[in-house]
């Protein structure tokens, strides 16, 4: 664990530092008029306006374009090991409370859910930047992303384990999955590996009375997508005695729910074979697998596909990687979407339900609902919302940091035409 307070400021230009000002938490490069004391990379900075007025202290890089992350706004609230732990316990104590925590069973409860695994710390959100932290029952899993957190994560680490302990709840194993391409923006090398002992990497866990089994070593991210937990669960409404096309399924999570419902039939499809590997050894580890039916392939040639041979699903669940990861890229996302939508609507019946959400914080919110309303033009279907959704609280918006709103989730009846 390292922590170092180097004494140098950075002095905003004037008229810039709109951003943290507004209560965010990122300072870009070319927001900075100078730089006054001696660091290294990864050290604590004193952030300040171009008149002097204090901002902040936050951990400085310079090979990343977001130069500064800030970590404290008080001048007597330096970065310290006390800091890093009440972050870690808010966190920690939020969860417990939006999720009810029950700690005879150790599990949460919560509109009508009940789950071992939730997100622990969820980087800005939680004011420990770049750090995030997914407890998958008794294990936890780590992607650190920014320099100065990364340097922490020791001491993160530990004191995410005393805290869960004092709940009942002992950690058993450690897992890396810093692995993500963003971590070189950062100047760091990808990594990834257990981080202590080593355990048995599929990890067993249940959300919404379902039991799965996450691959933290080789699964997406960090083995599963906690952040749809209550959209999963809002779908089964409409899923009863329903033929449901789950598309996107990844490791099946949204077609198990359809039919742990009591859909009547599901056909769930991915791109990534292992995707629909651990799928299908889902649906048998639930006693599913009589009722739902797997697909390898390309969702853009499944689905123009199978409006050719006009078939027709009562439930049609879109849950898409995200097509952008940039502001540069969003207008050949929307293309993406639009196009996806178009085709979902058009297997869906008249008088059926249609799910479609994005995950991605470039997709904006009225954007994305302005494609869909143009999807449902061009395919000739009429909406009629039933709810929006966005990701569940353990993935908490910070109102002034926008990339922490990302997910999307809309569900929707397809109406007969009057």
């Amino acid at each position: 664990m390292s922590i170092s307070i180097s004494g140098a400021k950075i002095i905003l230009k004037k008229g810039e530092g709109r951003t943290i000002k507004s209560g965010g938490l990122w300072v870009f490069d070319n927001e900075i008029a100078r730089y006054e004391g001696e660091y290294e990379n990864g050290d604590i900075v004193e952030v300040n306006d171009f008149d002097g007025f204090f901002l902040g202290y936050g951990f400085i890089n310079n090979v990343s374009k977001i130069r500064v992350r800030l970590m404290s706004r008080r001048k007597e609230n330096t970065v310290t090991e006390e800091l890093i732990r009440r972050r870690v316990q808010n966190a920690w104590d939020y969860r417990k409370h939006v999720y009810g925590f029950d700690t005879e069973d150790s599990l949460f409860h919560y509109e009508g859910t009940v789950s071992d695994s939730c997100r622990l710390i969820f980087g800005e959100a939680d004011f420990l930047p770049g750090i995030t932290i997914d407890k998958f029952a008794d294990v936890l899993v780590i992607e650190s992303l920014a320099l100065g957190t990364d340097r922490m994560k020791e001491l993160i680490l530990d004191e995410g384990k005393k805290v869960l302990a004092a709940d009942g709840i002992k950690v058993r194993g450690i897992y890396e999955r810093s692995d993500a391409k963003v971590r070189k923006q950062e100047g760091m090398e990808l990594t990834k590996g257990f981080i202590g002992d080593s355990f048995d990497t599929k990890v067993q866990i249940i959300e919404n009375g379902i039991k799965y089994n996450v691959d933290v070593e080789n699964g997406q991210k960090t083995g599963f997508f906690l952040d749809q937990k209550l959209n999963r669960m809002s779908i089964r409404s409409v899923c009863k005695g329903a033929e449901v096309f789950d598309c996107f399924t990844h490791t099946g999570s949204f077609g198990l729910n359809a039919a742990a419902a009591g859909a009547k039939s599901v056909l769930s499809v991915d791109a990534s074979d292992l995707g629909i590997e651990q799928a299908a050894e889902n649906a048998k580890l639930n006693g599913l697998q009589d009722i739902i039916s797997y697909e390898v392939g390309d969702a853009f040639e499944i689905l123009p596909r199978l409006e050719k041979e006009n078939r027709k699903f009562d439930v049609v669940i879109l849950d898409p990687p995200a097509f952008t990861k940039s502001r540069a890229s969003v207008k050949k996302a929307v293309t993406g979407y639009r196009e996806i939508n178009i085709r979902g609507l058009k297997i869906t019946k008249d008088g059926g339900y249609f799910a479609t959400c994005s995950c991605s914080h470039f997709m904006e919110q009225d954007l994305f609902m302005k494609t869909i309303k143009e999807a449902a033009r061009d395919a000739h279907k009429r909406l009629r919302q039933i709810e929006f959704r966005q990701q569940g609280p353990d993935h908490p918006i910070l109102w002034a940091n926008d990339a922490s709103y990302y997910l999307k989730f809309y569900i929707f009846q397809v109406v007969d035409e009057v």
